[in-house]
């Protein structure tokens, strides 16, 4: 009876469990309606799902694939946690992504060969500070104008993207003189992100994601900075009255998040494309705010949640390949996610009042 007791008090009185709790049941839910919604439209869902999982870890190739996946989810699930913990919400982050390939294509091509970590160094901090910038636009414009960022980061993604097309459409300076393909010159080989797993594209750009994420837990959690940050985003009146300058930490958290989503963009270029396109990137800035919410805007979860979007994206092409269901079967999947991240409190609030009930019926 008393071992039953304890469990429902861990249950209710550790916020980190229940959360991590709400975020399972929230990725089970989606599984579940998705397996409706493929039996009612003529699909067998446990063949489906076992064709997900093996396109995700059927071989060395498809398990490369998916870590390349997970590689600029977890960049841009942290830029958007970062601005979450200010009470930001950039939905920018595609935009972002999108300048810091271009930048990061521009000195990979222009630069001649060099010492390849310098050259690396050089077209990844190329493309933090490209991001870093466009991030700082609609940071500034909310501190300064009380412009929403919502509204400044759409309008700069568009931007973005019409950039990135004039680039290296046929009259565009970036695009390859040599090709008639509308993409930029390949980057030079010292530009390139080595790739360390034979018969795969997988390369040390995991690695630094990985890295990055415990450097934002470190700044988050472990710094003044952090401290700031999280108090601006839980009480901007209590934090200004303690002498914090709201303004300030704005565009600074903005131009960070930012700066996340441009190394995304950097290390997608650099590691796996080794040009520009117009589009090169396949809506991981979109997918950032789901992975971000089932990581618990937290960077240790991110790292387990844009791990699975990774899995969903890598083996949905297989899924397709297989029984032709169709790969955006994920973004709905991905949609359901946040639908019940977003629900989280409410649904919360009442299991845990259902629990509080059962323990004290137990304890009765």
């Amino acid at each position: 009876m008393l071992g039953k007791t304890r469990i429902f008090s861990i249950f209710i009185e550790n916020d980190s469990i229940f959360s991590i709790i709400k975020a399972l049941l929230a990725v089970l839910f989606a599984l579940i309606i998705v397996f409706f919604i493929l039996l009612f439209t003529g699909y067998s869902p446990l063949p489906v799902y076992g064709a997900l999982l093996q396109g995700a870890f059927g071989s060395k190739r498809c398990i490369g694939e998916t870590l390349i996946s997970t590689t600029p989810l977890l960049f841009s699930g942290l830029g958007f946690a970062l601005a979450y913990r200010c009470g930001l919400f950039n939905i920018g982050l595609e935009g972002q992504i999108t300048m810091g390939g271009i930048a990061a294509a521009f000195f990979g091509f222009i630069i001649p060969e060099i010492n390849p970590v310098l050259h690396v160094i050089i077209c990844i901090m190329a493309g933090a500070l490209a991001g870093a910038f466009w991030g700082f636009i609609p940071g500034y414009l909310k501190a300064k104008f009380g412009i929403h960022e919502v509204i400044g980061v759409i309008m700069l993604n568009h931007i973005a993207f019409k950039i990135a097309a004039y680039l290296v459409s046929m009259q565009g300076p970036m695009q390859d003189k040599m090709d008639d393909m509308p993409a930029s010159p390949f980057v030079q080989e010292s530009a390139r992100i080595v790739r360390f797993a034979r018969g795969s594209r997988l390369h040390w750009g995991i690695f630094l994601a990985i890295a990055v994420a415990g450097i934002v837990w470190l700044l988050l959690f472990r710094t003044r900075l952090g401290f700031k940050i999280r108090a601006v985003g839980m009480n901007s009146y209590a934090a200004e009255t303690a002498g914090i300058s709201i303004k300030k930490h704005i565009v600074l958290t903005m131009a960070m998040s930012g700066a996340l989503g441009g190394l995304a963009g950097a290390v997608e270029i650099l590691g796996v494309h080794y040009r520009l396109f117009a589009a090169f990137s396949p809506g991981y800035g979109f997918d950032a705010i789901a992975v971000a919410l089932l990581g618990l805007v937290n960077p240790i979860g991110i790292i387990a949640s844009s791990f699975l979007f990774g899995v969903l994206r890598s083996g949905s092409v297989f899924m397709q390949a297989m029984y032709g269901v169709n790969k955006d079967m994920v973004s709905v999947i991905t949609g359901i996610i946040v639908f019940f991240m977003g629900m989280s409190i409410p649904i919360g609030i009442l299991i845990r009042n259902r629990l509080k009930r059962s323990r004290n019926g137990t304890l009765h």
